[in-house]
């Protein structure tokens, strides 16, 4: 089922013509079948003698009245929209339809829990799917309110955006259908929401399992709190402390933004096979289930789950209470709650380094995305949802955020937020623009931000700052001539040419106190807005070991650290006293790395040798991540079986002389499980696997951790098929089913990989779910030591030319989501000729989707950055020689 479009112009046109009053609509959900029935009747008003549309993906359509006149189904049905034409100046529109129940995650998805056999719905609209469950006007713009009724089997609960209603006979709904009623059904009748986009309603449908609390809002009303999850997953439910995060949140952004909660109540439901982290539906936000934790957490997911929820939080007021006219400003919908969502985290929470993992993780990703041949303005140019669908990325999200930290750095943090109050007041349930916010900030800041807003949101790119330093002999020593911070844009082929940003950042000098460790010994402030300016404060100043550019991660920037600070700082990491000045410098040397400036083996020894002095959980994931991605694709094919293998070892070593039983120790061991290459480390996975219960260097081998063990052999071709059959029996839920579909993608045989391939193209209903277990175990060992794929079985020729001959089908018989995980993570490993496939491809496909083309762009350039790595790699004379 092929996704719709929707052009800015059509959407403007209609927002011009039609202005809606409210949606009356029923559902019948029984969770039976293909399709469910729904009943829709539409207010508005509208140009008189005008004709527009309404969108609808429909399976059928039995029935459109406009005005009391039925109209001819076969003259306005279209794929995704339904003609009215001839509109009074006051309209009603009554629509009967059936639509498809969908495992896409997308729309109404219908998930059955192989523990119970019962039935989980939840819709999912962002950005355009609401369609898919009933008629609308599917624009943010069109603003309305919302009155659902659901028929559904009397033993499920029913959530949706309005307080929860006592279920009630549902016999007079089915005579107003003209339904024989269905037996043991209730029927859920919602009070009209407040005027809401309709890409923010939600229903939620199931016997899901919840519990309740309260709190008080700042305006003295009560706002019940509910947290829901399926029936086999309720006893890891952690309900106080996601109760505990929640009311942190209420309480700070409530203080901060001057506005009270907006909502009637505040429901979280942690839904199964959910494609993203969670969506801000108003007063029912959906969650990804995986942060219901049935085996040990690392921290780091410990406090993303904690940012997930005050994201999400955040976006009740800057989202939902206030909403974008269009969808080329997504970003100050997500930027301003990933923003937020970090500074509640570090000022309300346990997680006070928040900032440390937003510069590791999140700028991380921005400076990734803003890399690649599709980077954009953070107000990036959407003419429609083929635009914006594929828009959810870094730059939306961490660099947005990066660059609101630095407004509320530019205007003042109260000026900032008083601004944000008079917005909030101003705007409350209807729709805005960014000049609406700026306005609001100039006027409580006094600052002109239209040159701020051109260069940081409406131009896209990256700039490069780098520090040079002179010294010069005295009696006290050798001290610091002249220190001179240049800047110059960072060019990408076929982009604009970024200009010269304005940046306050900070120079930091670090030395040795004697005692071995290396502290701050100056932190010279500075702002910058040309190509260099002269820190005049630290000349005469002793010369320190280590110069940290951008020290403090106050900008949004690529940085360089002179030669001999990049050294030092290498080799003495583990000597600085604190976390963030570890990553930053950890993020400088991988940049390096992938920009082919720096061979990959002086990342990994650098990581591997001070490896025990990162203890900050999230830091410590993301050096682990780009560990996986430095040994596995940066380094050519033949040396990665033994770097593997010496990284396994090293692990080992560590974990026999760190804390047993820490998240540093459980990140570890799930490092050596993935590592692990040579007879005797597999050996050792095979013994721990072996063991009924227990633990390892204080780990318990929990369900998950074995699953991870079991992939791990499965991908060495060290387990067989009835330990994988066994591992499911002995965890038979719906997460079980998805690590052995990994499993036994994972193993590198012909067999296997033609099996999990062919699955994937061929199987048009398969789950999202599924689809995604498949596409990771089938990534795994699909290249040889030679850069050769493994062979494919019959039919298939070679998977690589497989993949390019039929990814376009894929845009057009696939949903977005999975069309967008097939291209992603089918793409064959980076090889010469996947970079001159991928080059072909383009060229005969110029009018091929867009975001089709935007992932392949991005695919081609991921491919050509790690050839570069592995061509510097080989020709580097640097062995791995990290200190044991």
């Amino acid at each position: 089922m092929p996704h719709h479009n929707l052009t800015r112009e059509e959407a403007q046109t209609r927002a011009s013509l039609v202005d809606v009053s409210s949606y009356e609509i029923v559902l019948v959900l029984d969770g039976r079948g293909e399709h469910f029935r729904v009943r829709s009747r539409t207010r508005f008003t509208a140009a008189e003698g005008s004709t527009s549309f309404i969108d609808a993906i429909t399976a059928s359509v039995e029935r459109i009245q406009l005005n009391g006149l039925d109209l001819e189904i076969a003259e306005v049905v279209s794929p995704a929209r339904i003609t009215l034409p001839g509109l009074a100046a006051e309209n009603e529109l009554v629509i009967d339809a059936h639509f498809h129940y969908m495992n896409t995650g997308e729309g109404l998805h219908r998930f059955v829990d192989p523990i119970d056999d019962e039935t989980y719905l939840y819709t999912q609209f962002e950005v355009p799917d609401a369609r898919r469950v009933f008629p609308v006007f599917e624009q943010p713009d069109l603003k309305a309110s919302f009155s659902f009724t659901v028929v559904a089997p009397d033993h499920w609960t029913v959530v949706s955006n309005s307080p929860t209603p006592t279920p009630a006979d549902p016999s007079e709904v089915f005579a107003d259908l003209g339904e024989k009623p269905i037996p043991d059904t209730s029927v859920w009748q919602f009070a009209p929401t407040t005027p809401i986009s309709s890409y923010i309603t939600a229903i939620v449908a199931g016997p899901y399992r919840s519990v309740h609390s309260e709190l008080v809002s700042s305006d003295g009303s009560p706002v019940p709190l509910g947290l829901y999850c399926r029936a086999s997953l309720f006893e890891h439910l952690d309900a106080e402390n996601l109760f505990a995060i929640t009311r942190a949140g209420f309480e700070f952004f409530e203080r901060e933004f001057g506005t009270a909660y907006p909502f009637e109540k505040y429901d979280q439901l942690f839904v199964p096979e959910f494609n993203a982290g969670a969506m801000e539906n108003a007063g029912a936000v959906t969650i990804l289930e995986n942060y219901i934790f049935r085996s040990r957490p690392t921290e780091a997911l410990v406090e993303r789950r904690a940012v997930t929820v005050l994201h999400e939080l955040a976006h009740m007021w800057f989202g939902d209470l206030v909403t974008m006219r269009w969808w080329n400003d997504l970003w100050l919908n997500e930027s301003f709650a990933e923003f937020m969502s970090t500074l509640a985290t570090a000022e309300a929470t346990r997680f006070a380094e928040a900032w440390t993992t937003f510069a590791t993780i999140e700028k991380s990703w921005a400076y990734r995305q803003d890399q690649l041949p599709s980077t954009h303005p953070i107000v990036a140019p959407i003419e429609d949802l083929a635009d914006v669908e594929v828009n959810f990325d870094g730059i939306t999200y961490a660099k947005g955020a990066s660059v609101l930290k630095q407004l509320v750095a530019w205007v003042g943090r109260a000026e900032f937020f008083a601004g944000l109050t008079t917005y909030f007041h101003r705007h409350a349930w209807s729709n805005t623009e960014l000049a609406d916010l700026l306005d609001e900030l100039e006027a409580t800041s006094g600052r002109d931000l239209g040159t701020w807003s051109r260069l940081w949101l409406e131009e896209s790119g990256i700039n490069l700052i780098t520090a040079e330093v002179d010294t010069e002999s005295t009696d006290a020593g050798e001290v610091v001539s002249a220190l001179r911070v240049t800047q110059e844009p960072w060019i990408l082929e076929d982009q604009p040419v970024p200009s010269l940003r304005p940046h306050r950042l900070a120079i930091g000098f670090y030395s040795d106190d004697g005692s071995g460790r290396l502290v701050r010994t100056h932190s010279f402030p500075l702002d910058i807005d040309s190509a260099e300016a002269t820190v005049a404060e630290a000349r005469g100043v002793a010369k320190p070991d280590v110069i940290v550019v951008n020290d403090a991660d106050l900008t949004y920037a690529k940085v360089r650290f002179d030669p001999e600070s990049m050294r030092v700082a290498g080799e003495r990491l583990g000597d600085f006293e604190d976390s963030l000045t570890q990553l930053l410098i950890l993020n400088t040397l991988w940049d390096g790395v992938r920009d082919g400036d720096r061979p990959v083996q002086e990342y990994i020894d650098v990581v591997l040798t001070h490896l025990a002095a990162i203890t900050h959980s999230s830091g410590l994931l993301m050096q682990m991540r780009q560990l996986d991605t430095a040994v596995g694709a940066y380094l050519p094919p033949a040396d990665r079986a033994r770097a593997h293998a010496d990284v396994a070892d090293r692990l080992l070593d560590l974990l026999g002389t760190i804390a047993s039983g820490t998240d540093q120790a459980f990140q570890f061991v799930q490092g050596f499980v993935r590592h692990a290459r040579t007879e005797e480390q597999i050996s050792r996975l095979q013994s721990w696997l072996d063991l009924e219960e227990g633990e390892v260097f204080g780990i318990a081998l929990d369900t998950d951790l074995r699953w991870q063990i079991l992939i791990a052999l499965a991908g060495r071709d060290a387990c067989t098929e009835e330990a994988i059959t066994s591992a499911v029996e002995a965890d038979p839920s719906a997460t079980g089913q998805r690590q052995a579909a990994t499993a036994r993608s994972a193993r590198p045989t012909t067999e296997a990989k033609t099996w999990a391939f062919t699955r994937m193209i061929d199987d048009i209903d398969l789950p999202n779910s599924e689809l995604g277990a498949l596409a990771i175990g089938f990534a795994r060992g699909l290249q040889l030591p030679d850069g050769e794929l493994i062979a494919a079985g019959q039919p298939l020729h070679d998977f690589a030319s497989e993949y390019f001959q039929r990814v376009s089908g894929w845009w057009e018989t696939r949903t977005l989501e999975m069309a967008q995980t097939m291209t992603q993570r089918l793409f064959p490993p980076a090889s010469e000729r996947t970079v001159d496939q991928a080059r072909q491809w383009l060229a005969d496909h110029p009018a091929a989707p867009k975001g089709l083309v935007r992932l392949m762009r991005e695919n081609l350039a991921d491919a050509q950055r790690a050839l570069r790595a592995q061509e510097v790699s080989r020709h580097s004379e640097r062995a791995l020689t990290f200190s044991r």
